[in-house]
């Protein structure tokens, strides 16, 4: 599935030869500006790169909401983007929030509450009534 988004982002690009690579028929000539580097950078004007590898380079708004879901987020980023959640939802007044972070093992959900426990913001939280999740999601009551 990831393939073929990256297929269809640089089919969208335009360059049909994006991040780097080359056809067997491209090895023995030089690039034009239009062809990519190794690291995926387009070299048509050194001001304006644009990186192949993150389409989006400016930060994205997404529209808070009193439900999160964690399963698009990379692990190591996990963390923040819930600290800053739990913090956001005070700052507006929210009372109760929602954060999907799966079933799986466990790992996800243990990690989250130990945030959750930490923060000065939660007065308590536990599993998700089963419609809304059961234990691959935690509510969290906030102060």
């Amino acid at each position: 599935m990831a393939r073929g988004l990256l297929d269809r982002i640089r089919d969208l690009l335009g360059s049909g030869k994006a991040a780097g690579r080359r056809d067997k028929a491209d090895a023995g000539r030089d690039r034009t500006a239009d062809e990519t580097d190794d690291q995926g950078w387009n070299e048509e004007d050194e001001d304006e790169k644009i990186d192949l590898y993150n389409p989006f380079p400016e930060p994205v708004v997404i529209e808070f909401r009193d439900i999160i879901d964690l399963h698009s987020i990379p692990p190591k980023l996990i963390k923040t983007v819930v600290e800053d959640y739990v913090e956001e939802a005070h700052r507006r007044g929210v009372r109760q929030v929602r954060i999907i972070h799966g079933k799986g093992i466990g790992v996800q959900r243990e990690m989250v509450r130990a945030i959750l426990a930490r923060s000065e913001f939660v007065v308590s939280f536990q599993d998700a009534p089963a419609e809304a999740g059961g234990w691959g999601a935690t509510i969290a009551r906030i102060r």
